[in-house]
C-alpha cells in the first residue's frame, strides 16, 4: 500500500510531498513528522527505501506507507494529555510521533504480537531519546509496549481517548474495538478494506467516517491455552504516580524551553535546488542536442533551390548531370555539421562536469557549515550553563550524550 506521492531525497522532502498532496494538513502533524526521521526505523541495509511512499516489511518488522500514517495522524486529532493505545505498535515509529504531541502528562501504550519487534521498538526508542534533538524540542510522552494479541485485552480493561489498530479488522471484531474507547474518543482502524474513523459520541452512539481505501494484513486470531481460555494481555498502568524529582525535571525543562522560545535553529534540510537545477540543465542540453542533430536535414528539405522565369527550379539539368558531385557535397556538409555538433556536445559535457564538481565542492562547504549550526541544542547549552552540580545537570538532560 502506498505510492500516492513521489519519493523524497530525505525526510523533509518526503513531508513536503505529503503536504502538497494534502495528506498532511495540520501544523501539529507536520511538526511531528519532521521531528522523526523515518529512515531511523529501517534496518541499515534498507535505508535507501525509507523516503518512498511505500510500506516496508522485513520478517516481523513492518512500517506502513507514509501516506497511511499521515491520514492516521490527522484522523486521530491528537492533543496534549490524552491517552493513546496503538494495537500492533510495530517499530514504535507512529507511537513516538504521537508521543511528541501528547506531552509528558499523556498516556502512550502499544500492544505488539511479536516479542522481537518489541525489542526492536525499544532499541529505536532509546536511540531517539539519546541522540535526537527533537527529544529536547518537544515535551515527550514516552511509549510503553507490551507483548500480546490485541484481541485478548480483557473487556473490563481501561478505556482510551485515542485508539489505532494497524491490522485489518473484520466486522465481527468492530464492537470489541469500540469498547476500548472512552466516550468522546476516536478509533482509527482499517475496517473491511477502508481506513475508518469512528467517534464515540455517547455510551451507545457512534459516528463513522470512511477515509480511504487500504489493504492491510488481517488481525491474527488468538490462540487458546490448554484450558481453552484466551491469554489476557496485561496493559501497562494507565497513570503512574511520579516522583517529586521526576515532576521537578519536567517543570524545569518546560520553563527553560519556554525561555528559549524562538532560539532553536531551523531543522536541517538536505538536497535542495542544486540537484534539481542540475537535472534540468542536463534535460535542456539533451533537448538542444536533439534539435541540432535534426536541423540540417530539416533545413535542406525545407529550402528549395532557385527558380527560373517559368517557375521551374533552375539548373535541374545540371543537378541531374552533377548528381554524384552534389551527393558527395551533401555528405561533406552533413559530416561537417555532425562533427561540429559532436564537438559542441563534448565541450558542453566537459563544462557541465566542471560545474558539477564546483557545485559539489560548494555543497560540501555549505553542508559542513550548516551541520555545525544545527548541532547547537539551546536547551542543552542552557542546562550546562546553570550553576548546578554535574550529576543534577545530567539528570535534567536525561543523561543524553551530546
Amino acid at each position: 500500500m502506498g505510492g500516492a506521492v513521489s519519493a523524497g531525497e530525505d525526510n523533509d522532502e518526503l513531508i513536503d510531498n505529503l503536504k502538497e498532496a494534502q495528506y498532511i494538513r495540520s501544523e501539529l502533524v507536520e511538526e511531528a513528522f519532521r521531528a522523526i526521521d523515518r529512515a531511523d526505523y529501517y534496518l541499515e541495509e534498507f535505508r535507501d527505501s525509507a523516503y518512498k511512499d511505500l510500506a516496508w516489511r522485513h520478517g516481523n518488522i513492518h512500517l506502513s506507507a507514509p501516506c497511511i500514517y499521515s491520514e492516521v495522524m490527522e484522523a486521530l486529532d491528537l492533543q496534549p494529555g490524552l491517552s493513546f493505545l496503538n494495537l500492533g505498535s510495530g517499530t514504535g515509529y507512529l507511537s513516538t510521533m504521537v508521543g511528541l504531541i501528547l506531552g509528558p502528562f499523556g498516556v502512550n501504550h502499544g500492544v505488539e504480537l511479536h516479542s522481537d519487534v518489541i525489542e526492536y521498538a525499544y532499541q529505536k526508542l532509546e536511540f531517539f531519546i539519546k541522540t535526537s534533538d527533537s527529544f529536547d524540542r518537544f515535551e515527550f510522552c514516552e511509549p510503553s509496549f507490551v507483548v500480546g494479541n490485541c484481541l485478548e485485552i480483557a473487556p473490563e480493561s481501561r478505556q482510551y481517548d485515542r485508539v489505532y489498530c494497524g491490522a485489518g479488522v473484520q466486522k465481527e471484531h468492530e464492537d470489541y474495538m469500540k469498547n476500548l474507547l472512552k466516550v468522546g474518543g476516536i478509533l482509527v482502524l482499517p475496517l473491511e478494506e477502508k481506513l475508518t474513523k469512528i467517534t464515540r459520541t455517547g455510551y451507545n452512539s457512534w459516528d463513522t467516517k470512511k477515509i480511504i481505501a487500504v489493504s492491510f494484513a488481517p488481525l491474527v486470531l488468538p490462540k487458546h491455552n490448554q484450558n481453552g481460555k484466551p491469554r489476557a494481555v496485561p496493559l501497562p498502568p494507565m497513570f503512574e504516580v511520579r516522583s517529586l524529582q521526576d515532576l521537578s525535571r519536567i517543570t524545569i525543562r518546560h520553563l527553560l524551553k519556554k525561555s528559549l522560545s524562538g532560539t532553536w535553529p531551523p531543522p536541517r534540510r538536505v538536497g535542495g535546488g542544486r540537484a534539481g537545477s542540475r537535472h534540468k540543465r542536463r534535460r535542456d542540453h539533451r533537448d538542444a542536442t536533439s534539435l541540432l542533430t535534426n536541423r540540417y536535414v530539416f533545413m535542406t528539405r525545407l529550402i528549395p533551390g532557385p527558380m527560373d522565369d517559368n517557375n521551374n527550379q533552375s539548373g535541374s539539368d545540371e543537378v541531374e548531370d552533377d548528381e554524384d558531385e552534389d551527393e558527395e557535397g551533401d555528405e561533406n556538409i552533413c559530416r561537417a555539421v555532425c562533427e561540429r555538433i559532436q564537438n559542441n556536445e563534448e565541450a558542453a559535457a566537459t563544462l557541465e562536469e566542471e560545474e558539477e564538481e564546483e557545485e559539489d565542492e560548494v555543497g560540501r562547504r555549505e553542508g559542513s557549515v550548516l551541520l555545525m549550526e544545527t548541532q547547537v541544542n539551546p536547551l542543552r547549552e542552557k542546562i550546562l550553563s546553570l550553576p548546578l552540580p554535574e550529576p543534577l545537570k545530567m539528570y535534567l538532560l536525561h543523561y543524553r550524550e551530546k
